[in-house]
């Protein structure tokens, strides 16, 4: 399945109207089965599903690490994506139990939102970035995302190790695309507490979250933070920065990731 499809509209420009061929994103229902189980379903975007379900899992520590997956199918035209794994059955029934809905687009669900209920560990990675590279990478970041361009209906991510290993994600759901980036990275083999995260959007509490739960180091954005967000990077140890824009930004909380060179 495509992600994108065409279709024709009127257009209104001035005191003109017209029609053209416009590109809109596609959306589907993503459900996800585990040892035959069906543990959830996300709107997403049908592009890189696989890694999505696999980025989803682990940050709700259903799968621990990659190699656990014996199995990895996308079938149903793209809408289902099949594992056979060794699984955290706990986290199964949490999930169940206390998902609350996010607060990003569709229905995603989640039970890693209370800054008291998170089952993390406290980010401890050494790794730091200069200031002025991770400025120029945010910049560059947005020229990165062919599904924006198309379509200007996608958040975006990207899981940034050097110049020549990174990883993008994009979805219509902001959660997802972080979910995606982790993914790609899992099944590359990369440690991702030596990276830093771009996301395209607000630092909710979700987005956050799934960052510490994958232990993240650091997570910038071109917007701000929300007071929950705050709290999760503070009480983990993220870095978490906002207003990235020029040779500007805001470091909320744990800066000391970020170089500054007089």
């Amino acid at each position: 399945m495509e992600p994108v499809y065409s279709t024709k509209i009127t257009k209104v420009k001035g005191k003109e109207m017209f029609e053209r061929e416009d590109t809109l994103v596609r959306e589907i229902k993503l459900e996800m089965y585990v040892n035959g189980e069906k543990i959830g379903a996300v709107m997403a975007t049908p592009v890189d599903q696989e890694a999505l379900a696999i980025g989803y899992l682990m940050s709700e520590n259903i799968i621990e690490k990659f190699s656990d997956v014996i199995s990895l199918k996308l079938l149903n035209d793209g809408m289902q994506v099949h594992i056979e794994a060794k699984v955290n059955e706990a986290s199964i029934k949490k999930l169940n139990a206390e998902g609350v809905v996010i607060s990003g687009c569709g229905k995603s669900m989640t039970a890693n939102i209370d800054p008291e209920a998170i089952e993390a560990k406290v980010i401890k990675s050494n790794f730091s970035i200069r200031a002025e590279l991770l400025s120029r990478e945010m910049s560059q970041f947005y020229t990165e995302c062919p599904l924006y361009e198309q379509t200007g209906c996608v958040h975006t991510a990207k899981l940034f190790t050097d110049a020549h290993t990174y990883f993008i994600g994009e979805d219509i759901a902001q959660h997802n695309t972080i979910d995606k980036v982790v993914g790609k990275a899992q099944m590359a083999g990369i440690d991702v507490s030596n990276a830093f995260l771009m996301v395209s959007g607000r630092l909710s509490s979700e987005m956050v979250a799934k960052a510490v739960m994958h232990q993240i180091p650091i997570l910038a954005s071109r917007t701000a933070s929300t007071c929950l967000g705050l709290m999760i990077a503070e009480k983990f140890g993220l870095t978490l920065i906002g207003f990235v824009r020029g040779d500007t930004m805001n470091i909320y909380r744990h800066p000391r990731r970020i170089v500054v060179e007089e």
